[in-house]
């Protein structure tokens, strides 16, 4: 399977786990699904790899600062924990929060 079948195999997942009333599954597929698109996106630029986990990926983003305020306020709401939404700001819909990532990423690979 592609890489890109993955990705879009994640969000499927998500989409499947928001309809079941599933908010913390939904939130690690979309994570997945940003883990391989940000692995992708530096392996195309000949940087090194963001080593670690799905997590470890969103707090890159959200830290490079190349990257639009749009990109890295969408790493910051899927890094929030679902149990910290009523004290955070985060979205209920983290898989507009991985897409937002995931164009701007593909727009530069």
């Amino acid at each position: 399977m592609s890489r890109s079948e993955q990705i879009e195999q994640e969000l499927i997942k998500a989409a499947r786990a928001l309809q079941d009333g599933n908010d913390g599954l939904a939130r690690v597929c979309a994570r997945r699904a940003v883990a391989l698109a940000s692995q992708h996106w530096a392996e195309e630029r000949n940087l090194p790899t963001w080593k670690g986990d799905a997590i470890h990926h969103l707090r890159q983003i959200q830290g490079e600062n190349t990257f639009p305020v749009s990109v890295r306020a969408a790493a910051q709401r899927l890094l929030t924990k679902v149990t910290e939404q009523t004290q955070l700001p985060m979205t209920t819909d983290p898989i507009t929060d991985a897409r937002i990532i995931l164009d701007h990423l593909n727009a530069q690979t």
